[in-house]
């Protein structure tokens, strides 16, 4: 007699548990759940893409502020108003127009072939 009740209570626990595990897994298969958990979702992924983003410019600002000092050092900026920057060794663009280049027959860019 107590075998038989033992397993008949394990086989209620049992189709207990199953039925249970089944409607729980049909609720999550509803039209509803499924859309419920599609937009969980696409929060989350905004969300990230936005700290993404957010850190990015954070990033892009500090690089930004990064390299106006390097300039303002190297332009002399930066330097004390009664002090002037030192002077450059090279120009940072060349003027052909300028006279220099023009009076001075030796420089490549006034050479000319036919002479």
């Amino acid at each position: 007699m107590f075998r038989r009740t033992f397993w008949f209570t394990t086989g209620v626990a049992a189709g207990v548990w199953a039925t249970t595990k089944v409607n729980r897994k049909l609720r999550q298969l509803t039209p509803e759940s499924l859309a419920a958990q599609a937009a969980n979702k696409a929060l989350a992924a905004g969300h990230r893409i936005k700290d993404r983003a957010t850190d990015f410019a954070f990033d892009v600002r500090a690089g930004m502020l990064q390299r106006e000092a390097e300039l303002g050092e190297a332009l002399g900026l930066n330097a004390p108003v009664d002090q002037l920057p030192a002077p450059r060794r090279h120009a940072a663009i060349e003027n052909r127009n300028s006279p220099k280049y023009v009076e001075s027959p030796t420089h490549p860019y006034n050479r000319n072939e036919d002479h």
